[in-house]
């Protein structure tokens, strides 16, 4: 025949009624059940506080969790990060501080979002890698277009100017087109209202041109106004990266999930973002 089983629950049981007999031996009982005097006295004065329910098995929760933020900030890191819902741990810990909130370490506003499921599980995937930027406002401007997207009535083309060096968002514009004369409108009043930048680096292909001894009318008269005209590699983006950086947040933040009737419902939408992008949306690098 073989031995019965017995639960946790049976040997406490059976201890405690054990051990709560006229002169038992409390320190020979322990070792037969193969427990420690104070697991034994532990359960004898649970016992006696709680009955039989004081055998059971309690919470291992602290009382207290001096590292765990309180709730109220809590609900302010969930609050901002409702409102910005792209924004990571370091961005959104940056923007309450500024607004005069006392805040936690990173790592602690990150555990707080990923215990609300606001982390992107893909972000972990990103490596970081090497940065480089000019020395100064004005000496470099990325400029490019942005994938179009439909509209109730038309196509939008978003044309997108940075500066390298700041990485300020000179100018989102929404186009119905991507022709040179469009692209020199938007640029005239970028110039007139920022300066004019030493260099500008764009893509390659209409309107910007990169065929060897030929120039076009875009690049002619932008080196007519004393800009040193440069393009990316074929096939690299990575050559104007800051620009293609800025064009993620502003598909991720702007553009997905949502849908713009007309240009001016688009254009207003970029409007605001761009100062939120400018002035508010903190930039670590």
């Amino acid at each position: 025949m073989s031995w019965q089983e017995a639960s946790t629950m049976q040997l406490r049981t059976e201890f405690v009624h054990l051990a709560r007999q006229e002169g038992v031996n409390i320190r020979q009982l322990c070792r037969r059940f193969n427990i420690s005097p104070s697991t034994a006295y532990k359960w004898l004065n649970r016992f006696e506080t709680s009955g039989a329910e004081g055998l059971h098995d309690q919470s291992r929760r602290p009382r207290t969790s001096p590292k765990r933020c309180a709730d109220e900030v809590e609900q302010q890191i969930l609050t901002m990060s409702q409102q910005y819902e792209a924004w990571g741990a370091r961005k959104l810990k940056r923007v309450l501080e500024d607004e005069g909130a006392v805040m936690p370490s990173v790592s602690t506003v990150h555990a707080v979002l990923q215990r609300h499921s606001r982390v992107d599980p893909k972000a972990a995937e990103i490596k970081p890698f090497i940065r480089f930027e000019h020395e100064a406002p004005n000496d470099l401007w990325q400029i490019d277009f942005k994938g179009h997207f439909s509209l109730s009535h038309g196509r939008c083309h978003p044309f997108t100017a940075l500066d390298d060096h700041s990485r300020f968002s000179l100018c989102i514009a929404a186009c119905a087109n991507e022709q040179r004369q469009t692209v020199q409108d938007h640029l005239i009043r970028s110039f007139r209202r920022y300066g004019l930048p030493l260099r500008m680096t764009m893509d390659n292909g209409s309107p910007w041109g990169d065929q060897t001894g030929v120039y076009t009318a875009l690049e002619v008269w932008l080196m007519s106004q004393g800009i040193k005209v440069g393009h990316s590699r074929p096939y690299h983006p990575q050559t104007q990266g800051k620009l293609e950086r800025f064009h993620r947040s502003l598909k991720n933040e702007v553009l997905q999930g949502r849908f713009f009737t007309d240009l001016d419902d688009a254009q207003r939408a970029f409007d605001t973002w761009r100062d939120i992008y400018n002035q508010k949306r903190p930039h670590q690098a």
